[in-house]
């Protein structure tokens, strides 16, 4: 018989190497090379629909033996279990608590108690495993079909019984989604992830992954169902790139077997109860007990029945597709989607009656967002030199916006960086220190001259070096460039105000759209560009419109595109509204369990709330502006006026929308 085993598990390496003394590779829970032991098989006629107690009774009579319970006693709950010393109960305890997404307790036992009340009738955990491994010192040393022979030494155990995802499956069916491994009778994949579990006392490891292959199009039903079954790890944590996982070949070791895709299918990534397995190991206790992987506890208990359709539309998720290359999907619920939507809509308001509504792209508010949600670093880059006869000659739209999106995103521990023309490196550097000192920045923020301040030679290599590490594109230095206001690049090559003046001697020296250009190749690197016009950078998506809607638009359409593109009626609302839509998204508990993968506890969002931009705030932000010189960019005034609008008012009323 044969065990795909996680090889890369440090104690299970050993394992491996070992695997003639361990009768390791003795199981039934597997793809095995007999047609009479194949998962298939196990769940033939009476096996699915068998009642849990005659499961069980047929497991302690020892013909069960390492037999997969996947589809057993159909819409059943089944459960992980394990073992540990009563000295350490109280802070496994915890750590199931800290670490719900992969392990779910649904029942501690009293030291010593060889049933489950609440789960089973007549059920006795030393006999009702099909099989159980078995550490000592934290290695598995060997797998056993009972128990029975450690009574004296259970006697002073507790043990845990956590939910499994075997438990959704049949409900998922139900709903029409095929579950790939189930037809093609073959164990689910499992797979070492580079997600660390919150520790707790002696307890330290990283997350075990089940994955699925779903069809792109019954994703959303996939994730209601599970949503709504916590207690057997709930939705799914990833769906998209293993890679984000840390999994870098679907293909390559991990426990179960190898599931195959048909087109169209997204791998899907769940939490797993093997998370004890690497949970145990950590402590290197002298004893303890896991069941097998894949081998369960059958409860009597029934799995939660998910409703059709979910009432409260706070508690309604709706799966949104971020990426295409890296595949990326993501998840928040009905209610903050539709609070997404309002502030995109809010910010199309055009004082300034530039026709800006024809550029807008309904949904990239939101996408943008989300993937910002999900970076960890994110390089923030503005500055529109239109006053070629001042110093400095950038005006007050768009450094007040990215002062926005850097103080949420700060707030939310990504890492920021501010990109800025060589030449006006210490300006930003100014209102960077201004910003900390009134209270607006919690911290510095680097800032970082483009090209180097070190002679280079701005062109595609530079611009590689840039934003990658040694310019290998596979380790991006960042995950997003957001431009806000920044000139772009028009059809001619040069750079232009609205009213098409050539301000190219201005931007030449410092083309940072160079870094667009490169990092719309790299796949690793999401791109937002915010404006107002059309003329800016990263609004090349929107071009054919610019030159058709716009006035002048022929001549400074921005031919550079972004993934995501944000208009407004003025660029600053267009970063308030990014800073907005994350704290929409970290006040929604179905994002914020997903971003956090299941594990720890959820974030309380109303810290986050006085980032939102507000006027007490922007005033704030205004007066550090003004000090600095930046004026208006219609006007020219120093002062309370962006885009010829009073701050007290048109801006004012769009804070006071953002906010409600």
């Amino acid at each position: 018989m044969y065990l795909r085993q996680l090889f890369n598990l440090q104690s299970l390496q050993k394992i491996w190497r070992n695997r003639g003394n361990t009768g390791l590779f003795s199981t039934h829970c597997v793809r095995t090379l007999s047609a009479k032991m194949s998962l298939s098989s196990a769940v033939d006629g009476s096996f699915e629909k068998m009642p849990p107690k005659d499961l069980r009774s047929l497991i302690r009579s020892g013909s069960m033996q390492g037999r997969c319970t996947s589809g057993m006693c159909k819409g059943r709950t089944q459960a992980n279990v394990a073992i540990v010393h009563k000295s350490l109960a109280r802070d496994f305890e915890k750590f199931c608590r800290a670490n719900a997404g992969p392990l779910p307790l649904l029942y501690m036992s009293q030291m010593g108690e060889y049933g489950a009340p609440p789960l089973a009738e007549d059920s006795d955990i030393r006999t009702d495993v099909p099989l159980y491994s078995l550490y000592r010192d934290g290695t598995l040393t060997e797998k056993v079909g009972s128990l029975s022979d450690f009574t004296e030494q259970l006697k002073d155990m507790v043990t845990f019984y956590l939910g499994c995802s075997f438990s959704f499956e049949d409900a998922v069916m139900s709903a029409g989604v095929p579950v790939r491994n189930v037809e093609q009778g073959v164990v689910v994949s499992m797979y070492q992830s580079n997600i660390p579990c919150q520790p707790v006392g002696p307890f330290s490891c990283k997350m075990v992954l089940t994955m699925r292959p779903i069809p792109a199009e019954k994703l959303q039903d996939t994730y209601r169902i599970t949503h709504q079954m916590p207690d057997v790890h709930g939705a799914p944590i990833h769906m998209g790139d293993p890679k984000m996982l840390g999994i870098n070949d679907l293909r390559a070791e991990h426990l179960g077997d190898d599931v195959e895709f048909q087109p169209g299918d997204v791998p899907v990534f769940w939490c797993c109860g093997v998370t004890t397995m690497t949970a145990v190991e950590s402590v290197e206790s002298p004893l303890a007990f896991t069941h097998s992987p894949g081998c369960m506890f059958v409860a009597d208990a029934m799995a939660t029945v998910p409703k059709a359709t979910i009432e409260s539309p706070a508690d309604s998720p709706k799966v949104i597709q971020v990426s295409q290359d890296p595949l990326l999907y993501s998840a928040a619920s009905e209610t903050a989607v539709d609070q997404i939507q309002a502030l995109e809509i809010a910010i199309q308001h055009d004082p300034g009656n530039r026709g800006i509504r024809h550029l807008h792209i309904p949904g990239d508010l939101l996408l943008s967002a989300l993937a910002m949600s999900h970076a960890s670093s994110v390089a923030i880059i503005t500055g529109f030199p239109c006053h070629t006869d001042m110093t400095p000659p950038e005006e007050n739209d768009g450094p007040p916006g990215a002062v926005a999106m850097a103080a949420m995103l700060q707030s939310l521990g990504k890492q920021v960086t501010m990109v800025m023309d060589a030449d006006r490196l210490q300006l930003m550097e100014d209102i960077v220190q201004d910003c900390v000192q009134a209270g607006v920045l919690k911290e510095g923020v680097a800032v970082l001259p483009y090209p180097p301040s070190d002679g280079t030679v701005p062109d595609r290599e530079a611009a590689l070096q840039f934003l990658t590490h040694n310019g290998d594109t596979s380790r991006p230095r960042y995950d997003h460039l957001v431009a806000i206001e920044r000139v772009g690049r028009s059809p001619d090559g040069t750079y232009r105000t609205m009213k098409a003046r050539d301000i190219s001697s201005l931007v030449k020296i410092s083309p940072v759209d160079q870094l667009f250009d490169v990092a719309n190749d790299i796949p690793g690197i999401k791109t937002t560009g915010i404006g107002d016009g059309g003329n800016e950078l990263g609004l090349g998506r929107v071009q054919d419109k610019v030159r058709q809607f716009i006035p002048n638009g022929p001549q400074i359409a921005c031919t550079v595109p972004a993934d995501y593109t944000i208009t407004a009626g003025v660029s600053n609302w267009g970063g308030w509204a990014i800073a907005a839509a994350l704290y929409v998204l970290m006040d929604c508990p179905i994002h914020d369990r997903y971003l956090r993968r299941g594990i720890g506890f959820p974030r309380d969002s109303r810290q986050l709330l006085g980032v939102v931009p507000s006027m007490e705030r922007e005033e704030r932000v205004m007066s550090v502006m003004t000090s600095r010189g930046l004026r208006d960019g219609i006007t020219a005034e120093l002062g309370m006026v962006v885009d010829g609008l009073p701050f007290a008012t048109e801006h004012a009323q769009m804070m006071k929308q953002l906010r409600g």
